[in-house]
């Protein structure tokens, strides 16, 4: 949320009295403080409160305290802008009565906003604003992709989808929209043109991206002007191109989803693969060994893909309690399809699984947290895929965008498989046949005991998960504070 936003409420009375007083200052959270180095509680982006507890004591009449004081307040603002904090809130009340001159001195040095909160704004209030305010500009960033999202879906229904699309996005972004062919002219555009020409940098950033799949690439004008150029994956090396006078919070996700529209809209009618794979569907419904109708998917080793989409942080694997990532909708399992090069796409309540050909080894993308399989033949498609929604979990709860499934040889490999599974199945008797007891188990060894990220991985709350590892323990009768156990245990759990 812009500084200006907060600045403008009548309720706070905040008012602004040093550092650069820029209109697209953006507040990403506030915190209050009153240590005297505030830098290692800080991520970034704050409002810092205080209402100076921290100062050192100076009579008017004491030079050297004074230049102590201002030397210390130096020092404070260079911590405050070293953290990357945004700006700072100094309260009246019930310390000081005025700001102190030192450090709106420093805060000008610095060029650091200096907001003054009058003694009837308590903190809280200012920092329940900026939330409020966040909450506001979210909802309303979600309700205009929805809303977009909506539009371009309608507009690729229509006869001409092509440039009903176009027009669509054009007049979503309040900008240019263009469609490049594989030899880099225009194919198609819609929107206004903006004051400055943009024409040959966006043709040529278009260029850069031609033939390179579904990449994306962006840049600005010397006047501006944002720019964004979208490889169409399945679309024979077509380009989206995107003009806007200004970036706005949500152009990103807006676009995206017409560059996959505009990649189906474009794409090769591939009649003979698509008949290949209905006769692989019907072959396995018919009661055929994956093994057999394999080749006709293209391949004999594939990789099997986990995702899920971020949470509303934009942190890998949702930053905040479980159950925060927004459920997967067909748009955005076709676009992590697209992007990932594979047309075998599932869609399931809360995960997309995708089939990638085993010759192209998936990577992280924007938005989305993954876990791949090792590349497997159709036999071991089932375990693949387990191991690929471990993967998932373990790259939730350590909140990477991507985790591999490991595929080297190991010293579990050096027993025998019916020796290995027989010793797994007396080990774990005493858990029955109760698979939230054995996942809990398996998912807390594997996150090292850390109950917040088991907790995170298997979306229950962390009381869950102690009481189920306090159960798994009590029906072992084992210390799994023990690292011998934990280790022996573990092996087990592989082979369950």
């Amino acid at each position: 949320m812009p500084l200006a936003a907060l600045l403008a409420r009548d309720d706070l009375a905040l008012r602004q009295i040093a550092g650069p007083r820029d209109a697209a200052l953006a507040l990403h959270g506030a915190h209050t403080s009153e240590m005297a180095d505030p830098y290692p509680y800080l991520l970034g982006g704050e409002l810092l409160l205080s209402a100076g507890v921290h100062l050192p004591e100076a009579a008017d009449d004491d030079p050297a305290g004074q230049v102590a004081r201002a030397a210390h307040l130096d020092a404070y603002v260079g911590r405050i802008v070293a953290a990357g904090g945004a700006a700072l809130g100094f309260g009246l009340a019930p310390v000081h009565d005025t700001v102190p001159p030192a450090l709106v001195a420093a805060c000008d040095a610095h060029r650091l906003p200096l907001l003054e909160v009058p003694p009837r704004t308590t903190f809280a209030a200012v920092a329940r604003a900026v939330w409020q305010l966040m909450a506001q500009a979210r909802h309303a960033e979600l309700r205009r992709v929805t809303e977009a999202q909506q539009s371009l879906a309608v507009a690729a229904s229509r006869p001409d989808p092509v440039p009903s699309v176009l027009r669509q996005l054009a007049r979503r972004i309040g900008g240019r929209a263009v469609l490049y062919g594989p030899e880099g002219a225009p194919v198609a555009e819609a929107g206004r043109r903006p004051a400055q020409p943009v024409d040959e940098p966006l043709a040529a950033l278009a260029r850069v991206l031609t033939g390179r799949g579904s990449a994306t690439a962006t840049d600005s004008t010397p006047h501006g002007t944002h720019l964004a150029a979208y490889g169409l994956g399945a679309g024979r090396g077509y380009v989206l191109g995107v003009a806007a006078p200004r970036r706005e919070p949500g152009d990103h996700t807006i676009a995206s989803v017409a560059a996959v529209l505009l990649s189906l809209l474009t794409g090769e009618h591939q009649s003979g693969t698509e008949a290949a794979r209905s006769s692989a569907l019907v072959r396995v419904l018919l009661g055929a060994a994956p093994e057999s109708v394999a080749p006709l998917l293209g391949g004999r080793r594939w990789h099997v893909v986990h995702g899920r989409p971020e949470g509303p942080g934009g942190a890998p694997g949702a930053g905040g309690p479980a159950g925060e990532a927004p459920a997967p909708d067909a748009v955005a399992a076709s676009a992590l399809g697209a992007a990932l090069g594979s047309p075998l796409v599932d869609l399931g309540e809360d995960v997309v699984r995708v089939l990638v050909p085993g010759d192209r080894e998936p990577v992280a993308l924007p938005g989305w947290t993954l876990g791949v399989g090792a590349a497997a033949g159709p036999a071991d498609w089932a375990a693949a895929d387990l191991r690929a929604g471990r993967a998932l979990a373990r790259a939730r709860a350590t909140r990477v965008p991507l985790v591999r499934h490991g595929d080297r040889p190991a010293l579990t490999d050096l027993v025998p498989p019916d020796e290995a599974e027989a010793h797994a199945r007396t080990l774990l008797a005493p858990l029955g046949e109760s698979a939230a007891l054995a996942d809990t188990l398996r998912t807390w060894l594997s996150l090292h005991g850390s109950w917040d990220r088991t907790a995170v991985a298997l979306d229950v709350h962390r009381n869950t998960v102690r009481q189920r590892v306090a159960r798994c323990a009590a029906l072992l009768g084992t210390d799994l504070d023990d690292p011998d156990v934990r280790m022996e245990l573990w092996f087990a759990l592989r082979r369950r």
